[in-house]
């Protein structure tokens, strides 16, 4: 079942999606916040996990981030490390007023640059009992550094002169300044990005996902709000609460995912899905499949009490066909 819900993150009214499991006995229920990718919105990637996660007995959270998607904020598709924190805090704080919700039982999801921002967030909030990331990155090293970690450093310093510009421009009345996230074809994402930039193409400018709301532009005061962030500088602090991180062998940025991993102090978990791409495991079923069921048995274990494990299992077996050729690195 789907609730459009809303809630308040830093004076910006936030626009989410609900999920709850069709049964509501029991009482409250453990319950999972999912953050969605950069540009993304609520009814792309998060609302499929979310929508996942509900039929496997958790209530689940999807929202569109500040500035983004049905949220409010201007200008329109700004990309704030600091305010993007804040909004997995603020969803914590709305399901902390929900019935359904256990608010002692209160993960945190994040998929791709939400699977960065969602680690300072939990370091910071104790009441994230639980933290996982699908695809994680670091927004800032992938534009500092490119997707895979060897951009030439020139191209950092060159969009930074291009958004001092752009300051400089709306100071002088002339709008909001920004620049297109895709190109506009297949072929030109290929040469530009290879398979991680067709892949992005394929998935926010086709019919595979695109969505009208998701962001096909980002303003130009994106990038010196990012540029300084540093979504791994205190992944320590997550420690004792358990990290799952879930990560396609195939993705070019998977080795942020790894740098985030070494940082961590545990309990922690590396889980490879083999042949999936960075954006493979927003919904491509046979990878999707894996990935829900290890995040299943993951939340299940760390949030969930005897009734709810019984669910879970039945749920991890269900999936269990679906979960070849993954493998795990533990601490």
């Amino acid at each position: 079942m789907r609730t459009d819900v809303t809630f308040l993150s830093a004076g910006l009214k936030l626009a989410g999606h609900l999920y709850t499991p069709d049964s509501q006995a029991g009482g409250p229920r453990p319950a999972v916040v999912v953050g969605h990718p950069g540009s993304g919105v609520k009814e792309q990637a998060a609302g499929l996990y979310a929508r996942r996660l509900a039929e496997r007995g958790f209530v689940a959270l999807a929202f569109d981030a500040a500035y983004q998607g049905e949220s409010e904020g201007i200008p329109r598709g700004l990309e704030d490390p600091a305010h993007r924190v804040e909004d997995f805090k603020a969803a914590v704080s709305f399901l902390t007023t929900r019935d359904e919700v256990d608010s002692d039982r209160i993960g945190a999801l994040g998929i791709c640059a939400s699977g960065g921002y969602v680690l300072p967030a939990a370091a910071a909030d104790h009441r994230i009992k639980a933290v996982g990331t699908v695809s994680a990155v670091d927004i800032a090293r992938q534009f500092r550094l490119g997707a895979d970690g060897a951009q030439d450093p020139a191209v950092i310093q060159g969009m930074l002169d291009a958004a001092a510009a752009a300051r400089t421009a709306e100071a002088r009345g002339e709008g909001v300044q920004s620049f297109q996230l895709f190109p506009d074809t297949a072929e030109q994402a290929r040469a530009l990005g290879g398979r991680h930039g067709f892949e992005g193409f394929e998935y926010y400018r086709t019919d595979r996902a695109q969505h009208p709301r998701s962001a096909k532009f980002l303003p130009w005061s994106s990038i010196d709000h990012m540029v300084s962030f540093d979504a791994f500088r205190f992944v320590d602090l997550i420690a004792p609460r358990p990290l799952l991180m879930v990560v396609g062998r195939e993705a070019v940025t998977s080795w942020m995912s790894v740098e985030a991993f070494q940082n961590a102090r545990g309990p922690k978990e590396l889980h490879w899905i083999d042949g999936a791409g960075h954006v493979d495991l927003y919904d491509k079923a046979r990878y999707v499949g894996p990935a829900i069921a290890k995040l299943t048995d993951f939340f299940g274990t760390h949030l969930s009490d005897r009734k709810v494990n019984r669910l879970v299992a039945q749920r991890v077996s269900e999936d269990a066909g679906r979960a070849g050729g993954v493998n795990a690195v533990r601490p």
